[in-house]
């Protein structure tokens, strides 16, 4: 498989997991099941914000990129994962 196309499926089916059912996701449901909007322009609306999103982490990524080791940007980010799911967690068991 060409090395471009198997780097686009990886990002895309790794960014589409992270966002089913997060908070994103349900806050478009919301917006389409108002039947005051329309459902195309939720469509449009919400991919437009997400193309911005992803544009602005594009663009912070490869900043930081030039003056960060990659490295170090992968372990701070999967810190973050673990810190975010343990404070998930931690407020699922309290109650």
């Amino acid at each position: 498989m060409d090395m471009n196309l198997r780097a686009l499926l990886v990002i895309f089916g790794t960014v589409f997991l992270a966002e089913l059912g997060d908070k994103t996701q349900l806050a478009t449901m919301l917006f389409a099941a108002n039947r005051a909007n329309s459902a195309w322009l939720v469509f449009a609306a919400a991919s437009l914000a997400l193309v911005a999103a992803c544009a602005l982490a594009v663009l912070v990524g490869n900043v930081l990129a030039q003056h960060v080791n990659t490295r170090h940007l992968t372990v701070a980010a999967g810190l973050g994962f673990i810190v975010i799911g343990l404070w998930t967690l931690w407020g699922a068991l309290r109650g």
